[in-house]
């Protein structure tokens, strides 16, 4: 069963329609990337993932909830199933790394009590900052603080990963460093969805690629296999 699908789905934002006729199906392993002008609808669409704006129309199912139905009471637990980069990092400025995603752990109530500290160093090391937990957020270079966040998206063992503009505040090479890691965690299994504005990325990564203009969410024709360029690796 696909993790995501979109059947002719609007979705409306302060009451306008801000994206229409949306069909897309999203299955494990997938990496997309959502390309688009700044207020053209890439995190408005990401948003309705997750519940944050409504879907007008047409038929949504994510992680086999259906979004034109689901009850505020189940958002949560559709919530825990995902992972969620955003650009400004929105770490607690007031606690340590290692602080910031014992607090996630403790809200979503996903470990033991037992578990926490050993999911917090598994979670760490996979992003390779390890080292790094006893640090606070302001001592922490902007790629560190973003592989941090990426840690806390997951947390929970999410089955979609969804990154607003992840590298947008990045330098060149942290944010290819970045993207090699985005590409490992698709590779193992969890759908990853990305806005970007930067069409290198495309070029660097084997994925799906859609574009977002005039209220409409189109897939583009995409490299064939021999033609990518997948010089990210997994590593």
């Amino acid at each position: 069963m696909s993790l995501i699908e979109y059947k002719n789905v609007s979705i409306i934002r302060q009451e306008q329609t801000v994206l229409k006729n949306i069909s897309l199906s999203v299955e494990p392993k997938d990496f997309i990337f959502l390309l688009g002008k700044v207020g053209s609808g890439k995190s408005t669409f990401l948003k309705s993932l997750y519940c944050e704006v409504p879907i007008e129309s047409g038929e949504a199912r994510v992680l086999d909830y259906d979004l034109c139905k689901i009850k505020n009471r189940h958002i949560p637990y559709l919530r825990r199933q995902m992972g969620i980069v955003f650009q400004d990092f929105q770490l607690l400025p007031d606690r340590t790394v290692e602080q910031n995603l014992i607090f996630v752990l403790k809200a979503t109530q996903q470990c033991s009590k037992k578990e926490i500290p050993d999911r917090v160093e598994e979670v760490l090391k996979y992003v390779g900052m390890s080292r790094k937990g006893y640090r606070m957020p302001h001592e922490l270079s902007g790629g560190e603080q973003q592989r941090i966040v990426i840690a806390r998206a997951l947390l929970n063992h999410p089955k979609i990963l969804l990154a607003d503009e992840p590298t947008g505040n990045l330098d060149p090479q942290t944010g290819e460093d970045l993207m090699n890691l985005f590409y490992k965690i698709s590779q193992e299994g969890t759908a990853v969805i990305m806005s970007t504005h930067n069409l290198k990325w495309t070029e660097l990564i084997k994925g799906r690629v859609f574009n977002c203009e005039n209220g409409m969410l189109l897939e583009c024709l995409s490299h064939s296999p021999e033609e990518q360029d997948l010089s990210v690796n997994d590593n």
